[in-house]
């Protein structure tokens, strides 16, 4: 049997590293997109960087899509490039949209027209929920979405739809809730709180300052999530499913596990907040019902919450100790 081929956009990124890794384990043939920039940041992949072959391109130049997939002529393509940093989205609205919304336009033209046989995964996000209209938000649930970055997801959400009724193309798209990992770039609330709390142990700060601490996410494991999208792949048919794990916690959750992992019980001393990181329009309160991954994908997340906090914040206190010899 031919060794299946595989393309990922965004395999630099938390998403793109682990799903490289599952489907190497899988013995995949993987392709990945990545940006020309002055100072290439394969930091994610660098262990495996030997294994994988990277090519050029960019989600904002629709030839370079074409000739990635043409080269690669891949079974499967996972889109996962985006501006995914929320907060950006606000300061670069266009930019946003050109990347996480258009960008996603382009990839499906270049599968049409060189590939229509392979099957496309469009990473979808829990933020198109935005001001949830019900609880939990399942694969029906209405969007309205509250920040530039949500709207350019559902335009990414309904043109992959589009697409697969259009053209027949075996397009989906995994509406996938927050998943984090010592991955997770220090910008994400996450892990600027498990980096924050780590170089508080070891005595390298004194202080975190963060924005709403009574937000709520469906917060899981993103080791746990890319499997989810390559089973989405192997099923029969294309569909959308939502990935989650059913229960959600407040940031202020987030932070008293992290302090709790290396034995810090008065976090509150450490803790300050400001309007500088509270959103234009919040996002109060996500959690997933991924009934319809569980029953169709056999998929269910391994990585329970405390898990997740306590290893990223051991990865954290590693990390910097290691940077500090």
């Amino acid at each position: 049997m031919a060794q299946k081929r595989a393309l990922i956009t965004g395999i630099t990124g938390q998403d793109g590293s682990y799903l490289a890794e599952f489907l190497l384990s899988k013995n995949y043939q993987v392709f990945g997109l990545t940006r020309r920039t002055s100072t290439p940041n394969y930091e994610r992949i660098k262990h495996i960087e030997d294994k994988i072959k990277l090519l050029p391109g960019d989600l904002l130049d629709q030839q370079s899509l074409t000739s990635a997939v043409d080269y690669s002529a891949p079974d499967e393509i996972y889109n996962l490039a985006a501006q995914s940093f929320v907060a950006t989205s606000w300061s670069q609205p266009v930019l946003t949209g050109e990347f996480t919304a258009l960008g996603v336009t382009r990839m499906l033209e270049a599968v049409r027209q060189i590939k229509p046989k392979a099957k496309f995964y469009q990473a979808s996000s829990s933020e198109m929920f935005g001001m949830v209209h019900e609880s939990p938000q399942s694969e029906s649930t209405q969007f309205h979405p509250r920040s530039p970055y949500g709207v350019a997801k559902v335009y990414g959400h309904w043109i992959t739809i589009n697409y697969r009724e259009s053209y027949d193309l075996f397009a989906v798209s995994g509406i996938l809730f927050n998943h984090e990992s010592p991955r997770r770039g220090l910008e994400f609330v996450t892990r600027k709180i498990s980096h924050g709390v780590a170089k508080i142990y070891l005595g390298q700060a004194n202080e975190i300052i963060l924005g709403n601490l009574d937000a709520k996410r469906d917060w899981g494991f993103a080791g746990d999530y890319v499997k989810a999208m390559w089973l989405m792949l192997q099923q029969p048919k294309a569909q959308d499913f939502v990935v989650a794990t059913g229960e959600n916690h407040s940031v202020r959750e987030f932070v008293e596990q992290a302090f709790k992992a290396v034995n810090i019980t008065n976090w509150k001393k450490y803790v300050k907040t400001s309007k500088e990181y509270i959103r234009p329009a919040e996002v109060d309160f996500l959690i997933g019902d991924a009934t319809k991954a569980k029953e169709a994908l056999s998929w269910k997340p391994t990585v329970s919450f405390k898990e997740l906090v306590a290893m990223m914040v051991k990865a954290d206190v590693d990390l910097l100790k290691k940077n500090s010899r």
